[in-house]
């Protein structure tokens, strides 16, 4: 739907969320419940969140989606920090783009405030910094802290844009409708940073064109210095800090020699897309997913079942195939213990994003209902609203 303000067309994104958690053996539950986390590792180091409401912590807006897909290794450490922060941090950075004269820093008023690249780009550099600190502090008590980590991976949709961040291999996958035959097109969105990926070697070559070892093939699979798969991440401080590759690390985290620059980057890849009318849902999932199921299998999946249940439907799929490469039975599988399983799969995460114009249509308020979703355990019903505008232009007549 499309609605004039102030001579300006503003298209709204009515949007439903599946999100929640559980351990494989309930994978089976009632369809009531939903759920979108499987366990493999003792203790689950991935996090997740939705927030639908205000972007800002001001009462101007803007208003609209995040999602926030936190895959850690390590230990559950960066994951639950970025959880609890990065939105923070989002909401913070967006307000200070205002002057009390309603003017922010690029000169726009308070009715075009909306999302940008930099409030996002700031957003994660503050949850890096914060959580340096943090690490910095618990060093002389824990110090493996500093081999903790986090993928990260965020959507912001505001006003008809869809902002993707990402740090590491975490995955989204737009599922766009072509009128005409009827198909559903998996359109990934994010960039991914994995030294598996030929383009993502070359990356770390040229940024450290003096250590011929920067990447290192070990046990047929690449490693940024034989310890780490992936280039970018939150954490991992013993990769970007010289002064914590040191004892009492484990002597598997530390390197022979010191290095002078950070080996790791905390800088996110960030993509805006404008939302077309023919787009249908968004699959945001950890590694874990996509290492079994392509972008085609994920929308297929998503676009011939019903929206209840569809994240758990994904996941069992994966794990359905992880199961087959191994020879196995599914039900097999779900015997594993906790830990053992992580030799069969990673733990997944998953969100699936409806979207439809059409239910703007019941919007009756300014901001709408504010929901938070972080780790689990709650399904959104399938015709939760969320506008993506600032209030000024919900009112606007």
């Amino acid at each position: 739907m499309y609605r004039m303000s102030r001579g300006r067309l503003v298209r709204f994104i009515g949007i439903s969320v599946i999100a929640s958690s559980l351990d494989v053996e309930e994978l089976e539950a009632g369809p009531g419940e939903m759920r979108d986390v499987i366990k493999a590792n003792n203790l689950l180091e991935d996090q997740s969140q939705i927030e639908s409401g205000p972007l800002s912590t001001l009462d101007s807006g803007p208003y609209g989606t995040f999602v926030g897909i936190y895959d850690g290794h390590g230990g559950p450490e960066t994951s639950r920090y970025v959880n609890d922060h990065l939105f923070q941090h989002l909401k913070s950075w967006d307000s200070c783009f205002l002057y009390d004269d309603g003017l922010n820093l690029a000169g726009f008023t308070s009715e075009q405030q909306s999302m940008s690249v930099d409030v996002i780009r700031k957003a994660y550099q503050a949850t890096e910094e914060g959580f340096l600190s943090l690490v910095t502090k618990q060093w002389p008590m824990k110090p493996q802290i500093a081999a903790v980590g986090s993928c990260c991976l965020v959507a912001v949709i505001c006003g008809g844009i869809l902002y993707i961040a990402n740090l590491g291999d975490s995955r989204a996958v737009l599922g766009r409708l072509v009128k005409a035959t009827g198909e559903v097109l998996a359109i990934q969105l994010s960039s991914e940073h994995n030294v598996a990926i030929e383009s993502v070697r070359q990356e770390m070559h040229s940024l450290h064109p003096d250590d011929s070892r920067i990447v290192v093939l070990k046990h047929n699979v690449w490693r940024v210095k034989g310890l780490i798969q992936i280039s970018r991440s939150i954490g991992d401080v013993y990769l970007k800090k010289p002064e914590f590759n040191r004892e009492p690390l484990y002597t598997k985290f530390r390197l022979r020699e010191p290095f002078k620059r950070p080996i790791l980057s905390s800088e996110p890849s960030i993509s805006v897309h404008e939302l077309q009318p023919h787009d249908q849902f968004l699959v945001f999932a950890s590694d874990g997913l996509w290492e079994h199921l392509s972008n085609e299998e994920a929308v297929d999946i998503v676009q011939n079942h019903p929206c209840s249940g569809i994240a758990r439907r994904l996941i069992k799929a994966a794990l359905q195939e992880a199961a087959k490469k191994r020879e196995m039975r599914y039900s097999d599988l779900k015997k594993i213990d906790r830990g053992v399983r992580r030799h069969f799969h990673d733990d997944i995460t998953v969100a699936v994003v409806f979207l439809d114009a059409n239910l703007v249509s019941r919007a009756s308020t300014v901001k709408g209902p504010s929901v938070s979703v972080r780790g689990g355990g709650i399904h959104l019903p399938a015709k939760t609203l969320v506008p993506c505008a600032t209030p000024v232009e919900l009112n606007s007549t």
